[in-house]
């Protein structure tokens, strides 16, 4: 088994759901845990259940709703254990279910910043940096979402981050910071509902597997979380 000692690891909206998965299976093996969540309260479940596992663990939390916001939330980082070796950009939104026509700018400007803007902020907060240090895994999660026009804002920004993820691989090429993207697949979640396929808690391991690649490993890929559902962990 691979671990990650000394490794700081940021994974937005890690209070709840997926990120919460992916925070716990990082924990497993050996990383600290920056959690974040929408107010610090949100953090509490993540943080006590990760009590159990001997690692550092920090709270930063903040919306994603806006440049300033953002801005601010990257400061916490900072101000806190400050480097960032793996960051995974989790936190996401679905717009309200409505004919495609009916959906408004503001729809789409509110699906563009929390899902794709943000995302591009916090990797040009802490990738830089990860180059400096020749280490970094960085993971956008988008979706294998389709057909569905009634969800074109969330389905549109997803694509906009997997094409972000292989651009941002491609400048990051040669200098061990990997860049790739992951579907955590259709989960009973707060944003997948009660009708999804899988149970949250099979986004392990498979959502690790590119945070554990070795040195300059594969980047720019997308990776299907349900690929590796019945590997041990």
């Amino acid at each position: 088994m691979k671990f990650l000692e000394n490794k700081w690891a940021f994974v937005t909206g890690s209070s709840r759901g997926i990120g919460q998965q992916i925070a716990l299976g990082l924990a497993r093996r050996k990383c600290n845990i920056i959690v974040h969540g929408r107010v610090e309260s949100n953090a509490a479940e993540t943080i006590q259940r990760l009590k159990e596992f001997d690692i550092q663990t920090h709270v930063v939390a903040g919306e994603l709703d806006s440049p300033q916001n953002v801005e601010a939330l990257i400061r916490a980082v900072k101000a806190g254990p400050g480097s960032v070796d793996i960051l995974y950009n989790n936190a996401a939104i679905q717009n309200t279910w409505k004919p495609i026509w009916e959906i408004g700018q503001d729809e789409w400007l509110q699906s563009f910043q929390i899902n794709l803007f943000a995302m591009i902020a916090l990797c040009n907060a802490f990738a830089p940096a990860m180059k400096q240090r020749g280490y970094g895994r960085i993971i956008n999660l988008t979706s294998g979402i389709k057909d569905i026009p009634q969800l074109a804002p969330y389905s549109v920004s997803k694509a906009a981050v997997d094409k972000y993820s292989r651009d941002l691989a491609a400048e990051l090429h040669g200098t061990n910071v990997l860049v790739n993207y992951l579907d955590p697949g259709w989960l009973r979640t707060d944003l997948g509902g009660s009708n999804a396929e899988n149970e949250v808690e099979t986004v392990l391991p498979g959502a690790l597997v590119p945070a554990l690649l070795e040195d300059f490993g594969p980047s720019g890929r997308f990776y299907a979380a349900q690929d590796y559902k019945m590997l041990e962990f």
